[in-house]
């Protein structure tokens, strides 16, 4: 079986660089055999990717793609604490979605990230989630995710 690095090659995905917390907290703790990721936001090259509530500025197909984008930076600041190599299951994603009035597709934006994970882990891949609509979110960023993964020791 090839790594999570050889696979994330072989998808051509290149993590980015983790994006800098915008209050008072760290991007990723370990405790245990497991790392927990703060909120990430789609933050592409130091730069919120989008802003706006999903539904009414934001389509959700774009949604899915941003959440994907915050689902790498969670993957980015995991890989950053221990090293994307150990990582040997995702147990579970919780997305928020900045949601429109009447908007109730969260669960379509947040697959942005589940099949992210499912294309880089397979079935490792499989995870507990919670798809969350929310009134607004840091900067008007209409998504953020949180990831926990179990690490090998």
């Amino acid at each position: 079986m090839s790594s999570v690095s050889q696979r994330l090659s072989e998808l051509g995905i290149e993590l980015p660089a983790v994006a800098a917390p915008v209050a008072a907290y760290v991007p990723a703790i370990r405790t245990g055999n497991q790392v927990w990721t703060s909120g990430q936001l789609p933050f592409v090259d130091g730069q919120l990717a989008a802003t706006g509530k999903v539904g009414a500025d934001v389509t959700s197909e774009e949604a899915a793609r941003l959440a994907r984008s915050a689902a790498l930076n969670a993957l980015a600041a995991v890989d950053a604490l221990v090293g994307i190599d150990k990582v040997t299951r995702v147990l579970r994603i919780v997305g928020f979605v900045a949601s429109a009035e009447g908007f109730t597709a969260q669960p379509v934006v947040v697959n942005g990230a589940s099949d992210l994970m499912g294309e880089i882990f397979g079935e490792a891949g499989e995870h507990a989630r919670s798809a969350v609509g929310v009134a607004e979110l840091p900067l008007g960023s209409p998504v953020e995710i949180e990831l926990i993964v179990e690490v090998a020791d």
